[in-house]
């Protein structure tokens, strides 16, 4: 379900904690689903239900794939029969706050098997291995500040399907106020970028730049009041400048391939891809003094689609 959509579902049984910095729980709602819960008090920041929310609208609308999520209610009387939900902090255990809280729906169930590490040479079996290029372009352009998470599921046939997850650390961050290197959103094993060819980065380029910007703000009047904190609207309006500049769009993907390029040997001998990422990547509508030649012009047609 996506941020348009109202939600009278409310979290009705705690199952167990799992695993982050951001202590989520896993519960069963009323509509019979299973989700992963992020309190609105949670100690990374007051911006993460935004983040989350948001940033996987975001992903959405670039055709990425996430999982579904929704505003689940959690009740007084539910924090109260489930203690061990509660927040751990240094001084003891704190209570969530009651209200609207993040719920994206869980991707495990019976017979369905998720991967969240894999070995190099399991890659391959990715249906979805480009998405992660144009991922690592959208989690820059909105400054995400931790590594790109992906969850893998895996079909009859062997075959896995990314899902990106956690995105509460978008948009400079659970506060909002971090402005992290390019290559700080990365996914962490980055072998999985060994392969681009020039008509994906193309095709990236122009999903950049369609984006249904006004669909995204009437999914953000949508969500509870108290998640659209000044510094999110603030961080989430300079990611849409980023994206929608074309000349910055493409100096990004210069970056990344210049990047990957040198991390897997694949380099030419041409003096241009040993540049340092210009200083005003993450500037919004700011050009830079040089900007590279277009994707096309600087022959990345040499990379081969795999």
């Amino acid at each position: 379900m996506s941020a348009g959509a109202k939600s009278s579902v409310f979290v009705s049984q705690y199952i167990r904690n799992l695993r982050g910095g951001s202590q989520p729980i896993l519960v069963q709602a009323s509509d019979g689903q299973h989700y992963v819960v992020k309190f609105t008090n949670n100690l990374q920041g007051a911006n993460l239900p935004f983040n989350e929310s948001i940033g996987n609208e975001l992903y959405r609308a670039c055709g990425l794939v996430v999982p579904s999520w929704k505003p689940l209610f959690v009740s007084d009387t539910f924090l109260d029969q489930n203690q061990d939900c509660w927040i751990q902090t240094p001084e003891g255990r704190l209570r969530p706050n009651s209200g609207p809280c993040f719920g994206s729906r869980f991707l495990g169930g019976e017979g369905i098997r998720l991967l969240e590490i894999l070995p190099g040479n399991s890659f391959k079996r990715i249906r979805n291995l480009q998405s992660f290029w144009l991922a690592w372009l959208i989690d820059i352009c909105s400054q995400h500040a931790d590594n790109r998470q992906a969850i893998f599921q895996e079909d009859a046939k062997g075959r896995l399907n990314a899902f990106f997850v956690d995105h509460g650390h978008m948009f400079g961050g659970p506060k909002g106020e971090l402005a992290p290197r390019f290559q700080a959103s990365h996914y962490l094993d980055f072998r999985i970028y060994h392969h681009v060819c020039s008509k994906h980065l193309l095709d990236f380029q122009k999903i950049a730049g369609s984006l249904n910007v006004e669909k995204l703000w009437r999914q953000i009047q949508e969500l509870p009041d108290d998640w659209k904190t000044t510094s999110a609207l603030n961080r989430f309006t300079l990611c849409l400048d980023r994206l929608s500049t074309p000349s910055l769009v493409q100096n990004i993907l210069d970056t990344m391939v210049d990047a990957q390029q040198k991390v897997h040997g694949c380099g030419d001998n041409n003096p241009q891809s040993e540049r340092k990422p210009p200083i005003s990547l993450l500037c919004p509508c700011i050009q830079t003094a040089r900007l590279e030649q277009s994707l096309v012009e600087r022959g990345y047609s040499r990379i081969a689609c795999r």
